[in-house]
C-alpha cells in the first residue's frame, strides 16, 4: 500500500510541476509574442483557468505527502518527503501572498478595464512564478530521491 502512496504522490505532484513548468517557459512566451489585447486576454483567460483548478492540485499534492510522510515514519527516506512536504509549504504560501492576488486581479481585466500598468503585474507574477516552479521542482526532485 506504501509503495502505491508513493507512486501516485510523485505522479501527481509531477503532473503538477509539468504544469507549471508549461506555463512559465511555454505558455506565457507565446502570449507574451502576441499583439497587446490578445497577450492580456490570453493571461486573463489562463488565470480563470488555472486559477480554478491549481489550488485544488496544490493542496491535494500537500494532503498526499504529508500521508506518505506518516505512512513512511521511520523507513529511509522519510526525511526527504518532510523536505517535499515543507517546500509545498512554501509553495502555497508563495501563491497565496504573492501569485493568487495578482491574479485575482487580471483575471477580471479586459482590453476595456485594464489598468495602466498591466504588463508590470504581469512581469511581477511571472517573477513570483519561476520562483514558484523552482521550488515545487525542488520539491519534487526530494520525493524522486526518496523513492531510491
Amino acid at each position: 500500500m506504501l509503495t502505491a502512496l508513493e507512486v501516485v504522490t510523485t505522479v501527481v505532484v509531477g503532473v503538477m510541476v509539468g504544469v507549471e513548468f508549461a506555463v512559465a517557459f511555454v505558455m506565457n512566451p507565446i502570449l507574451n509574442a502576441l499583439p497587446e489585447d490578445s497577450t492580456q486576454l490570453g493571461h486573463a483567460h489562463g488565470g480563470r483557468m488555472l486559477g480554478a483548478v491549481m489550488p485544488v492540485w496544490y493542496i491535494g499534492s500537500l494532503v498526499l505527502v504529508a500521508v506518505w510522510a506518516v505512512a513512511a515514519w521511520g523507513h529511509a527516506g522519510t526525511g526527504l518527503v518532510v523536505t517535499a512536504g515543507a517546500l509545498l509549504i512554501l509553495s502555497v504560501v508563495m501563491s497565496v501572498l504573492l501569485l493568487v492576488p495578482i491574479n485575482n486581479r487580471n483575471k477580471t481585466w479586459t482590453p476595456e478595464n485594464r489598468p495602466a500598468d498591466w504588463k508590470e503585474q504581469i512581469d511581477r507574477w511571472n517573477r513570483y512564478h519561476y520562483a514558484r516552479v523552482a521550488v515545487i521542482v525542488a520539491a519534487f526532485t526530494s520525493l524522486v530521491a526518496a523513492l531510491v
